[in-house]
Protein backbone atom coordinates (compact mmCIF):
# COMPACT_ATOMS: atom_id res chain seq x y z
CA UNK A 1 0.00 0.00 0.00
CA UNK A 2 1.25 3.38 -0.93
CA UNK A 3 2.39 5.21 2.11
CA UNK A 4 0.90 8.92 0.67
CA UNK A 5 -2.95 7.27 0.98
CA UNK A 6 -5.00 7.74 4.00
CA UNK A 7 -7.96 4.88 4.57
CA UNK A 8 -11.05 5.56 7.22
CA UNK A 9 -14.44 4.20 7.68
CA UNK A 10 -17.65 6.54 8.66
CA UNK A 11 -20.96 5.04 9.54
CA UNK A 12 -24.15 6.83 9.76
CA UNK A 13 -27.65 5.38 10.81
CA UNK A 14 -27.45 1.91 8.05
CA UNK A 15 -25.24 3.53 5.60
CA UNK A 16 -20.59 2.51 5.95
CA UNK A 17 -18.33 4.73 3.51
CA UNK A 18 -14.63 3.49 2.63
CA UNK A 19 -13.08 6.44 2.71
CA UNK A 20 -9.08 6.63 0.88
CA UNK A 21 -7.24 10.43 1.26
CA UNK A 22 -4.73 10.82 -0.88
CA UNK A 23 -2.56 13.95 -1.97
CA UNK A 24 -3.95 15.63 -5.34
CA UNK A 25 -6.18 18.49 -6.58
CA UNK A 26 -9.59 18.27 -5.15
CA UNK A 27 -11.14 15.54 -7.18
CA UNK A 28 -13.90 13.63 -5.05
CA UNK A 29 -15.67 10.27 -6.15
CA UNK A 30 -18.30 8.36 -5.09
CA UNK A 31 -18.64 4.70 -5.99
CA UNK A 32 -16.83 5.47 -9.01
CA UNK A 33 -19.04 8.80 -10.09
CA UNK A 34 -18.19 12.14 -9.31
CA UNK A 35 -19.52 13.57 -6.06
CA UNK A 36 -21.90 15.93 -6.95
CA UNK A 37 -23.51 13.69 -9.86
CA UNK A 38 -23.89 11.45 -6.91
CA UNK A 39 -25.35 13.52 -4.07
CA UNK A 40 -27.35 16.28 -5.95
CA UNK A 41 -29.01 17.95 -3.17
CA UNK A 42 -26.95 21.07 -2.18
CA UNK A 43 -27.50 20.66 1.71
CA UNK A 44 -25.71 16.89 1.10
CA UNK A 45 -23.25 18.38 -0.88
CA UNK A 46 -22.23 20.96 1.57
CA UNK A 47 -22.39 18.64 4.70
CA UNK A 48 -20.07 16.20 2.38
CA UNK A 49 -17.37 18.85 2.03
CA UNK A 50 -17.72 20.35 5.64
CA UNK A 51 -14.56 18.61 6.90
CA UNK A 52 -12.17 19.97 4.32
CA UNK A 53 -13.66 23.59 4.45
CA UNK A 54 -13.40 23.71 8.35
CA UNK A 55 -9.58 22.64 7.96
CA UNK A 56 -9.13 24.67 4.89
CA UNK A 57 -7.77 22.00 2.48
CA UNK A 58 -10.50 21.66 0.19
CA UNK A 59 -7.82 21.38 -2.99
CA UNK A 60 -5.16 19.63 -1.21
CA UNK A 61 -6.62 16.06 -1.83
CA UNK A 62 -8.03 13.44 -3.80
CA UNK A 63 -10.93 11.28 -2.02
CA UNK A 64 -11.98 7.59 -2.93
CA UNK A 65 -14.77 6.79 -1.50
CA UNK A 66 -17.12 3.73 -1.33
CA UNK A 67 -20.48 3.83 0.38
CA UNK A 68 -23.57 1.28 0.90
CA UNK A 69 -26.39 1.05 2.64
CA UNK A 70 -28.81 4.13 3.78
CA UNK A 71 -30.49 7.02 2.12
CA UNK A 72 -28.45 9.98 0.36
CA UNK A 73 -28.49 11.59 4.05
CA UNK A 74 -27.39 8.65 6.12
CA UNK A 75 -24.49 8.70 3.29
CA UNK A 76 -23.17 11.75 3.62
CA UNK A 77 -23.05 11.44 6.75
CA UNK A 78 -20.87 8.19 7.06
CA UNK A 79 -18.62 9.75 4.34
CA UNK A 80 -18.45 13.38 6.10
CA UNK A 81 -17.40 11.08 9.47
CA UNK A 82 -14.68 8.83 6.83
CA UNK A 83 -13.24 11.78 5.56
CA UNK A 84 -12.47 13.66 8.89
CA UNK A 85 -10.97 10.68 10.01
CA UNK A 86 -8.56 10.14 7.26
CA UNK A 87 -7.27 13.62 7.49
CA UNK A 88 -6.80 12.87 11.42
CA UNK A 89 -4.63 10.04 10.30
CA UNK A 90 -2.84 12.45 7.81
CA UNK A 91 -2.28 15.10 10.00
CA UNK A 92 -2.81 14.87 13.59
CA UNK A 93 -3.28 18.70 14.44
CA UNK A 94 -6.58 18.81 12.53
CA UNK A 95 -7.70 16.12 14.94
CA UNK A 96 -8.65 19.64 17.23
CA UNK A 97 -10.56 21.69 14.67
CA UNK A 98 -12.62 18.80 13.44
CA UNK A 99 -13.21 17.77 17.06
CA UNK A 100 -14.28 21.47 18.14
CA UNK A 101 -16.57 21.57 14.90
CA UNK A 102 -18.20 18.38 16.01
CA UNK A 103 -17.22 16.66 12.83
CA UNK A 104 -15.77 13.53 14.71
CA UNK A 105 -18.58 12.25 16.63
CA UNK A 106 -20.48 8.94 15.41
CA UNK A 107 -23.87 10.09 15.66
CA UNK A 108 -25.11 6.64 16.85
CA UNK A 109 -28.99 7.36 16.04
CA UNK A 110 -30.68 4.19 14.43
CA UNK A 111 -33.84 2.88 14.02
CA UNK A 112 -35.44 2.07 16.42
CA UNK A 113 -37.50 -1.52 15.83
CA UNK A 114 -40.82 -2.29 16.01
CA UNK A 115 -41.78 -4.32 19.15
CA UNK A 116 -44.66 -6.74 18.99
CA UNK A 117 -47.96 -6.38 19.79
CA UNK A 118 -47.45 -2.88 18.76
CA UNK A 119 -47.94 -0.67 15.32
CA UNK A 120 -44.48 0.46 15.65
CA UNK A 121 -41.12 1.25 17.85
CA UNK A 122 -43.23 3.31 20.06
CA UNK A 123 -47.36 3.56 18.59
CA UNK A 124 -49.59 1.88 19.92
CA UNK A 125 -52.63 -0.45 18.43
CA UNK A 126 -55.94 2.29 18.84
CA UNK A 127 -57.87 0.94 22.33
CA UNK A 128 -61.48 0.42 22.17
CA UNK A 129 -63.01 0.32 25.90
CA UNK A 130 -65.95 -1.14 24.19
Amino acid sequence: MDQNVFYATGKRKSAIARTWLKPGNGKITVNGREADEYFTTFSVRKMLRSPLTFTETTDKFDIDIKVKGGGMTGQAGAVRLGISRALTLFQADMRQTLKSAGLLKRDARIKERKKYGQRGPRARFQFSKR
